[in-house]
Parts: structure tokens; sequence; C-alpha cells
């Protein structure tokens, strides 16, 4: 697990719709989530305490970050993320 201060805080997109739960907005709160919980982990493991609930919810955490940063839907791979033929909208 990388040290909590190598990872760069990603930044909020100014131009996000502020009535969804972007990419962007998801991708900030489990960074924000993930630095926290690894500073708990690191906490009861220094006081001696057990770790084996705070570490689950950190590989869980980590796991949503992995699946939140993988490519965005594009023609490709359209079908099989909904299940059914189609194309990605696109802003042109």
């Amino acid at each position: 697990m990388p040290p909590i201060t190598d990872e760069p805080t990603p930044e909020r997109e100014d131009e996000d719709d502020h009535d969804l739960l972007t990419y962007g907005e998801v991708r900030v709160r489990l960074h924000e989530e993930v630095r926290a919980q690894r500073a708990l982990v690191a906490e009861l493991e220094s006081a001696g305490r057990d770790v084996t609930a705070a570490q689950r919810r950190l590989d869980a955490l980590v796991d949503a970050t992995d699946r939140n940063t993988r490519n965005r839907i594009n023609d490709e791979n359209f079908e099989k993320f909904f299940g059914y033929r189609g194309t990605a909208r696109r802003n042109t």
C-alpha cells in the first residue's frame, strides 16, 4: 500500500453538473475516504488494536477507486456495460 503522501489529491471540476454524482466527484470523495481510512488503519495498528474491519473497509474503498478509474463508456464497451447494442452519447 503506497504511503498517503505519495498520492496527488484530485481536483473537482468546475463544469460538473452539481445535481449529479459525477465520476470526478466520486474520484475526489473516494480519495478523501481512502486517505482517512489509511490513517485510521495506521492509528489502530500503532495502538496494537485489531485492524481487521478497518482494513476490510479500506480494501473495499480501494476496489471502488479502481472501478471508478476504469475507461469511460465508448462505442466499443457500450454493449458489455449496458447489456444491449447501442452507441455512447458524445458532446458534439
